[in-house]
């Protein structure tokens, strides 16, 4: 049984409107492929192969991705008149690959969407991220440090070129989690998440349970919030102009989030 991966995947992406008209922000492409694909394909170089995907608005796009992949991403043969026998010629990496997709909801929020999989989660610690969000981590390391501490909860602290939720820290413990603007150089909350199983007793799947306001808030409260500080690259593609920044790295072949060979 391996670790299982939660990936947030149901946001509306209403910051980049100009992509997301069509397709789920994780579905947005760098490179020709989706964001989310770059995520996972980075959990997988680490070993980290068993994917539980938090579906929401435009679900059906990630799901027709997924369901279609082998023939999209393969040569094959088609044999006519004989129920559409198809030989696949193999020729792509993402071999092994568990992936479950599940409906969570239009209108869910981040909490509820995780606590609404629960019963895919079979392992004991489950990691959980974002569908948005790339950064060159050590995962196994990420994983190694999670299991010294003990503690419920483990989240990547990284320095961001922009504003979220920061993380008041004291050692490694996390004293509070807040929604307050950062001040400069502070390290905020980057995703990359590891939990216990016990975590999800902190969340509601009604819709309105929101995993950064109310579940991690009493996580740390609860002294059972430890940060991971990563000060390598992360940079989330919340607008427009961050769908450009990262696909003009990418072009120019300056990706450091590109674990995989």
């Amino acid at each position: 049984m391996g670790m299982k991966i939660v990936i947030l995947c149901g946001g509306l992406g209403t910051r980049l409107r100009e992509e997301t008209e069509y397709r789920p922000k994780p579905m947005v492409e760098i490179g020709g492929k989706p964001i989310l694909w770059h995520i996972m394909k980075n959990y997988a170089h680490f070993g980290f192969e068993e994917f539980i995907l938090c579906l929401g608005y435009k679900g059906r796009i990630i799901k027709d991705f997924f369901y279609n992949y082998e023939v999209v991403n393969n040569d094959f043969t088609v044999e006519l008149g004989s129920d559409n026998k198809i030989e696949i010629h193999r020729k792509h990496d993402e071999l092994g690959w568990r992936i479950t997709l599940a409906e969570t909801g239009e209108k869910a929020m981040t909490g509820s969407r995780v606590s609404k999989v629960a019963r895919y989660i079979d392992s004991d610690d489950f990691m959980l991220t974002y569908g948005d969000g790339l950064a060159d981590i050590d995962l196994q390391e990420l994983e190694r440090f999670h299991a010294s501490h003990g503690k419920i909860g483990t989240v990547t602290g990284v320095i961001p070129p922009s504003r979220f939720g920061s993380l008041d820290i004291e050692g490694r413990q996390v004293t509070r989690f807040s929604e307050k603007p950062r001040i400069e150089d502070d390290f905020v909350s980057g995703g990359f998440f590891i939990f216990k199983r016990e975590f999800l007793d902190y969340l509601s799947d009604e819709d309105d349970c929101i995993l950064e306001k109310g579940p991690l808030d009493r996580l740390a409260a609860d002294g059972e919030l430890v940060a991971f500080l990563h000060e390598g690259f992360w940079q989330c593609m919340d607008t427009y102009r961050d769908y450009q920044f990262l696909n003009e790295m990418w072009n120019s072949q300056n990706y450091p989030w590109k674990m995989w060979d």
